[in-house]
C-alpha cells in the first residue's frame, strides 16, 4: 500500500543529515547525559537504543545507572552537577522514576537549555508562544512525518486524542502553531465519534490497543498512531486499528511509524542544545 508512512526511512534520513553536520564540527562533539534509575526493562532497552543512535550520529553519550533506592536529593545533586558541566549539552532523565521520587521536581531541576526531552515548563511555555527551540521529541516526530509527506495542515480539522504532558498537549500546540483548527479529546470527551468523523488529521495517543476503528473515521483522513501496545495474540499494535488503512489517505504503522522518530528527534534536540550553548546559529524549521 502506498499510503503507509515510513517512519523508519525518514528517521534514518534525518540521522544521516545530523551525522554529516556533526562530522563537520572540529571542536568537541555534542554530549548527551542519560540518567536511568532502577531496573525497568523497557527503560533499559530504550536507553540502549538511544546510545546506539548517539554512536551513529556522532554524539558522545554518558549513561548514569542509579539504584532504585537513590534519594531524590542525591538525584538532584547529580543533575545539578551535569547542569554545571560545560562538556554536557543535553540531560535526559529516563521516565518513569521510582514512586518515592517526585518526577515534577526532577524535571524542574534540569537546565532548560539542556532539556533535550522538551519537558521543562520553560520549553513548554516557549512552545505555546511558537518560540521553542527544544521541543518534545514524540510530538516533533509526528509533525516531521506530516511535513515530509506534504500533508497540508493549515486550516485543517486536527483531532488529538490524548492530553498527556508528553504527547497530547505539546502536539496540540504544535498543530495550532501550524494553523490547524485543533480539538483535544480525552477520557471525559462526549460524542467522540462525531469528532473523529469530522477530522482531517487524527493523532491518537491513549495507550489502548486498536482504540480507533474504521467506522469512526471518514475517507481520506490522515492518521498518526503514537500507541505501542501488545495485542491479545502477543503482537505489537498501535492505538489505531490498522484496518483504518483502507479508508485513510495516510497512516503510520506500528512498529515503524512514530516510534523511530522519537529517538531521532532527541538526537536533533541534542545538536540544537549544543548550538545554543555554543552560540551557533540555528536554522528555523
Amino acid at each position: 500500500m502506498n499510503n503507509i508512512i515510513n517512519g523508519t526511512e525518514i528517521a534514518k534520513n534525518i540521522k544521516d543529515q545530523l551525522k554529516l553536520e556533526i562530522e563537520k564540527i572540529n571542536d568537541k562533539k555534542p554530549c548527551l547525559a542519560v540518567i536511568i534509575v532502577g531496573n525497568d526493562e523497557a527503560s533499559h532497552i530504550y536507553v540502549k537504543n538511544k546510545n546506539k543512535a548517539c554512536d551513529y550520529v556522532g554524539i558522545k553519550s554518558d549513561t548514569y545507572f542509579l539504584n532504585s533506592n537513590i534519594s531524590e536529593i542525591e538525584l538532584i545533586q547529580l543533575i545539578e552537577k551535569l547542569n554545571n558541566n560545560e562538556e554536557v549539552n543535553g540531560i535526559l532523565v529516563q521516565l518513569p522514576l521510582p514512586s518515592h521520587i517526585n518526577e515534577k521536581n526532577i524535571l524542574l531541576k534540569i537546565n532548560p537549555l539542556k532539556d533535550v526531552d522538551g519537558f521543562h515548563p520553560y520549553n513548554i511555555g516557549m512552545l505555546s508562544t511558537n518560540s521553542a527551540k527544544l521541543k518534545s521529541c514524540t510530538p516533533s516526530g509526528c509533525m516531521e512525518l506530516l511535513k515530509r509527506y506534504n500533508v497540508d495542515i493549515k486550516g485543517k480539522n486536527a483531532l488529538v486524542i490524548g492530553r498527556s504532558n508528553i504527547v497530547g498537549k505539546p502536539i496540540s500546540m504544535m498543530l495550532l502553531n501550524e494553523d490547524a483548527t485543533v480539538t483535544t479529546a480525552h477520557s471525559k470527551t462526549k460524542n467522540l465519534e462525531y469528532l473523529t468523523k469530522n477530522a482531517d488529521i487524527i493523532i491518537v495517543a491513549v495507550g489502548i490497543a486498536n482504540f480507533l476503528k474504521p467506522h469512526m473515521i471518514k475517507d481520506g483522513v490522515v492518521l498518526i498512531d503514537v500507541g505501542m501496545n501488545r495485542a491479545k495474540d502477543g503482537n505489537l499494535c498501535g492505538d489505531i486499528d490498522f484496518e483504518c488503512s483502507q479508508k485513510a489517505s495516510l497512516i503510520t504503522p506500528v512498529p515503524g511509524g512514530v516510534g523511530p522518530m522519537t529517538i531521532t528527534m532527541l538526537m536533533k534536540n541534542c545538536l540544537t542544545a549544543y548550538k545554543i550553548q555554543n552560540n551557533i546559529n540555528i536554522e528555523e524549521d
